[in-house]
């Protein structure tokens, strides 16, 4: 008979040297990558640590398996240290997981042996502007020279009333190129797009008075355009979270200073780059590249990596209760004097948070916490929501589902991001899309997805000739047949929790400083690649 098996011995870890720094970093999501980049060229000592043994932590890109893995695993419980200090208070550490409302369709056998080839985001869809600060961050610290990116192709937004998606016209060239709309409202919309350029190039810097600016945006709007035009304007280039025509359910009201200044972000985007000819990019191999990204610059000046090193406690000083360091699973104590950690991990409630910052004290450590639940979904198809699009076609694009358009209940702007194979994250011929929205409850979440999925699966981009009657449906569906439309193989719905803590470190330092000229792209005014 055999001998039941004895237990697993504890796993081996590496002993870290030097063990005093000026900052630790536990997981490798994008803010804590970011900051680990920053302090370290700073000129900082940092120890950066992840449980995990691929980087990235909750805006990682898995495959299928990983992916189900990694929010499907339980809070990890990291082997424990004995060793007892007579100079600290060591804190046990714990995790909790980010994820509920979990459902996984098995992966289908057909795509079983191309699992591997297939990364998905965790936190997606995730585009970034042209002309936002994170690109010009990606310049400025250098971390571009490790990326590449390819152009969101075009945005589409969802209109209940004629149940089809429309490129979304976002200036005054796409507005009269647009065949589906009356002159009559070319003009109008036109018209609207010169306004917002005149204030902002300071030509008219009076056209928009000051009591405008400080009114909802949602009224902005109502005064220049049509209630269709209105609801683009607020959802597929304004990017509005949520229902602004409604105070009753809208947490984020926007004013009309700052849908301004959207518009101007999404008009500055555009044109950029000459090889991007959208107002958005999306990281080649996946979001994923992001936090990688800013790992390996903060490796050139000196970070020190460290994955699969689980933190099994906080270390503070037994008289005074602030923090000193954090404790290994090897059972290594290591020091210093800042301390990110990953949103997943619970600060020991004896470890108070304003004195995490070691010796600083005051305003320098006050922490802003904001917890938000996101649903989200990734589905994959073998064919694209544009109908006549070839494999060798660019079909990367964002879709606009505004509140209100799936049904009267829905309170939330829905997101989906339709990526193709030039992304290089699964396999030629797949079209992946990734799916989300704001929620308070994970069944409406997961419900509002499913209402967007449906009709991903039963709609159609609408191209209509200008010179058809735009009454008539067959001509507003462009032939376009329900066959030729999505049909999802794989699906993936899950609740996401986004915590952000927000405190200052190292007030003294520059963030980031420009990089030598030398060490610039070769074609700065190119998209990153």
């Amino acid at each position: 008979m055999a001998s039941e098996s004895s237990p697993s011995p504890p796993p081996e870890f590496p002993p870290v040297d030097p063990t005093n720094f000026d900052l630790i970093v536990i997981g490798t999501g994008l803010p804590q990558s970011i900051i680990a980049a920053a302090a370290s060229t700073a000129g900082k000592s940092v120890l950066h640590l992840d449980p995990n043994p691929f980087y990235g932590s909750h805006f990682s890109s898995l495959s299928p398996p990983n992916l189900s893995s990694f929010i499907l695993s339980p809070p990890s419980r990291p082997f424990l240290s004995s060793t007892i200090s007579e100079e600290f208070d060591v804190l046990s550490l714990t995790s909790r997981s980010l994820y509920s409302g979990i459902e996984i369709s098995p992966l289908p056998n057909e795509l079983e042996a191309l699992a591997q080839r297939f990364c998905f985001d965790v936190s997606g869809p995730r585009v970034l502007f042209c002309a936002d600060s994170a690109i010009d961050l990606l310049l400025k610290s250098g971390v571009s020279h490790y990326m590449e990116f390819k152009s969101v192709d075009a945005v589409l937004f969802y209109d209940a009333e004629s149940s089809t998606f429309s490129n979304v016209p976002d200036d005054r060239n796409a507005v009269f190129a647009v065949g589906n709309l009356k002159l009559t409202e070319k003009t109008k919309l036109g018209l609207f797009f010169k306004l917002v350029r005149d204030y902002l190039s300071g030509q008219a810097a009076d056209v928009i008075s000051d009591e405008d600016l400080e009114s909802p945006f949602v009224d902005f709007l109502d005064k220049k355009l049509p209630p269709k035009f209105k609801r683009i304007i607020l959802y597929a280039i304004a990017l509005a979270e949520y229902d602004q025509e409604n105070l009753e359910v809208c947490k984020d009201l926007l004013k009309t200073k700052d849908g301004i200044g959207r518009l101007a972000l999404y008009h500055s985007s555009k044109g950029r780059f000459p090889n991007a000819p959208g107002a958005m990019l999306y990281p080649m191999y996946g979001q994923g590249e992001l936090p990688q990204a800013f790992c390996r610059r903060a490796a050139v000046k000196g970070c020190i990596y460290v994955l699969r090193m689980p933190v099994t406690a906080l270390l503070a000083d037994k008289g005074s209760g602030k923090y000193k360091g954090v404790r290994l699973a090897s059972g290594q104590d290591i020091f210093s004097q800042q301390l990110l950690i990953d949103p997943n991990f619970e600060v020991p409630e004896a470890l108070a948070l304003s004195r995490l910052g070691g010796e600083q004290g005051g305003s320098q450590n006050s922490i802003i916490r904001d917890v938000k639940k996101v649903a989200r979904g990734i589905c994959i198809a073998r064919t694209s929501l544009k109908a006549d699009a070839s494999q060798s076609d660019a079909s990367n694009l964002l879709i606009v589902f505004p509140p209100r358009s799936l049904y009267p209940e829905q309170v939330t702007t829905v997101r989906a991001l339709q990526l193709c194979s030039n992304s290089a994250v699964w396999p030629v011929g797949m079209f992946v899309f990734h799916l989300s929205t704001l929620c308070d409850d994970a069944s409406k979440g997961k419900n509002l997805l499913t209402a967007a999925m449906n009709v991903l699966c039963t709609q159609s981009i609408s191209e209509t000739d200008p010179s058809e009657d735009p009454k008539d449906n067959s001509a507003t569906q462009s032939g376009v047949t329900e066959e030729q439309n999505p049909a999802f193989i794989w699906t993936a719905l899950f609740i996401q929790e986004i915590t952000e803590m927000y405190r200052q470190m190292f007030p003294g330092d520059e963030f980031f400083p420009e990089i030598a000229s030398t060490d610039e792209p070769d074609a700065a005014e190119d998209v990153p690649e």
